[in-house]
């Protein structure tokens, strides 16, 4: 059953970007529904979790019924479908010294495809970026998803200028000024003080460059709301658009903004908000305040239905906004850009 789940997903790659409705959607509720039918069977753990909250299989007939399971459990379970031995462990930077999440990953190959489906989805081949990661505070640890993603693109990118940079912003500079001479589209992936800190030193005039910030401030500066920082971000650079990404350790699959905070689901992932009083219970996709369940195809080996922390807002055509998080949960790096 794995394997044609496997298939199922990611041929998902012919799906329109925008399929928060009609035959694509309704394609993407049946996968799920066999991925939920997989996942009850085989991770016992997940099972015994929607016993315990009275969800049984036979109750389970459209996508609003299938449990989420709190995020809260990557940090002291081993969630995992099926009996495999990981290739890799996908770990949470732990900057607030509490417990971090793990991510069991069965097969690195599986994930790196799942992540270039989506990112093509909104930005065409990542072939034919040149790919600039400025990520120092995750390539100064192990076990980063992000690290493993963006290096993937590296490899894959046709411009032999790809790479990652730690202090190096003057090379760093001096590519991107190649780049913008030579009109190559270029991708700047970039932890937000990572960002800052090279615009204290060069500026740009680059409209046509993709900056994608990711992360916050790591401790490292002081935390800023999202239209100040891609402000600074944007005119440091000279371009339009600020970017961002939305992932974290215990999801596969990323979503992605390209103005406005407003995330786009990729092909892989849709999200639903609950109520904030009443965790079991969806709200329709209007707008309204809710925290944030993501459904992740590309977590088939683990869970895909996971219930985070994140506070936002779901729209009628599935796009989404991050506004926070939770009161006394943990603070994470891809999720400090608060909103006015």
């Amino acid at each position: 059953m794995r394997d044609v789940l496997k298939d199922k997903i990611l041929l998902r790659n012919e799906i329109p970007i925008k399929s928060g409705r009609g035959v694509a959607d309704a394609e993407f509720e049946q996968i799920a529904l066999d991925v939920f039918a997989f996942q009850y069977k085989d991770n016992a753990f997940y099972r015994r979790y929607c016993l315990l909250i009275g969800k049984e299989f036979s109750t389970v007939r459209r996508l609003a019924d299938v449990p989420f399971l709190p995020i809260q459990f990557f940090k002291n379970q081993k969630i995992q479908t099926g009996d495999w031995a990981a290739e890799a462990i996908f770990t949470s930077s732990g900057t607030t010294g509490a417990a971090t999440s793990q991510h069991f990953v069965r097969d690195m190959d599986f994930y790196k495809n799942v992540a270039r489906l989506g990112f093509e989805q909104h930005y065409g081949k990542v072939e034919n970026y040149c790919v600039l990661g400025l990520l120092p505070s995750y390539l100064e640890r192990s076990g980063s998803s992000l690290i493993a993603m963006v290096d993937d693109f590296i490899h894959l990118s046709n411009h032999s200028d790809s790479g990652f940079f730690l202090n190096e912003y003057n090379k760093l500079f001096e590519i991107l000024r190649g780049c913008r001479a030579a009109k190559v589209p270029t991708l700047l992936i970039g932890v937000s003080f990572g960002l800052l800190d090279f615009l204290e030193k060069y500026t740009l005039d680059f409209p046509e460059l993709v900056v994608m910030e990711t992360g916050g401030m790591k401790g490292r500066r002081r935390e800023l709301i999202r239209s100040e920082l891609h402000d600074l971000i944007r005119q440091g650079f000279g371009t339009a658009q600020i970017h961002s990404e939305y992932g974290m350790t215990e999801l596969f699959s990323q979503a992605y903004s390209k103005q406005n905070g407003i995330f786009e689901p990729t092909p892989t992932l849709r999200v639903m908000s609950r109520e904030l009083n009443d965790p079991l219970s969806i709200q329709p996709k209007n707008g309204q305040l809710g925290v944030l369940n993501v459904v992740d195809l590309g977590n088939l080996d683990t869970c895909s239905f996971v219930a985070t922390d994140d506070l936002g807002r779901v729209f009628a055509d599935g796009s989404f906004e991050v506004l926070g998080r939770l009161d006394n949960s943990d603070v994470r790096g891809c999720n400090l850009l608060l909103q006015n």
